[in-house]
C-alpha cells in the first residue's frame, strides 16, 4: 500500500507540473520493465501512448518557455492536468475498493491542482517582469523537479512522501502570496495602461 500510495501521489503531483513528461517517463520505465505498474495503468506503457506523450512533451517544453504564452498554456491545462492527476492516482491503486479509489481520485486531483496552481501562479508573476531568461530557468527547474520527484516516488517512497509533505507546507505558505502578487501586478499594469491612454488622449486634445 505504501508503494501504491507513493505511486499515486507521485503521478498526480507530477501531472500538475508536467503531465506529458510524467506519462512519458513512467511509460518508458514500465515498457523497459524497470518499474511495474498495476493493471489499471498498463496503458501508459503502450507505444501509442508513449509516442503521443513524447510529441506533447516536446510541444510543452517549447510552449512553457515563451513568456505570456506559458500562462495561456497553463490556463488551458487547468482542465487537463487536474482530472488527469485524479485518474492516475485512482489507477495507481489497481482494483481496490471503489470507495478507496474515489478517495484516491479526490486526493490526486487536489495534489495535481496544488502543483498546477503553484506553477501557474509563479509563472504569471514571472511574466510581469520583462526579463525572458527567468522563464527558461523556471521551466527547467520544473522539468528537473518532476524527474526527481518521479524517481523518488517510484524507488524511494518514504523519501518522496517526506518531500511531498514539505511541498504541501510550501504551497500553503506560497499560494496566498502568489495570488496577492499577481493581483497587484495586474492592477499595476492596468493603472499604467490607463495613464498611458489618458496621456495619449490629452495630447490629441
Amino acid at each position: 500500500m505504501l508503494e501504491a500510495f507513493s505511486l499515486g501521489a507521485g503521478l498526480s503531483w507530477a501531472s500538475g507540473l508536467r503531465l506529458y513528461l510524467t506519462v512519458l517517463v513512467v511509460g518508458v520505465l514500465a515498457r523497459l520493465n524497470i518499474v511495474h505498474l498495476p493493471d489499471s495503468l498498463t496503458a501508459l506503457s503502450s507505444g501509442w501512448v508513449i509516442g503521443a506523450a513524447a510529441v506533447l512533451a516536446v510541444v510543452e517544453f517549447l510552449a512553457d518557455r515563451v513568456p505570456a504564452f506559458d500562462t495561456l498554456w497553463d490556463a488551458i491545462h487547468t482542465f487537463i492536468r487536474i482530472p488527469a492527476g485524479a485518474l492516475l492516482a485512482a489507477g495507481a491503486l489497481g482494483h481496490a475498493d471503489p470507495a478507496l479509489m474515489t478517495l484516491a481520485a479526490l486526493a490526486g486531483g487536489t495534489l495535481a491542482g496544488s502543483a498546477h496552481l503553484t506553477k501557474a501562479g509563479t509563472r504569471a508573476l514571472i511574466n510581469l517582469s520583462p526579463e525572458p531568461l527567468s522563464n527558461w530557468i523556471a521551466s527547467s527547474t520544473e522539468d528537473v523537479l518532476v524527474c526527481i520527484g518521479l524517481a523518488l516516488a517510484l524507488f524511494v517512497p518514504v523519501l518522496f512522501l517526506a518531500f511531498l509533505f514539505g511541498f504541501l507546507l510550501f504551497v500553503g505558505w506560497a499560494l496566498p502570496r502568489l495570488w496577492r502578487g499577481v493581483q497587484g501586478g495586474f492592477r499595476g499594469m492596468a493603472s499604467h495602461m490607463g495613464s498611458r491612454l489618458g496621456s495619449l488622449g490629452g495630447k490629441r486634445d
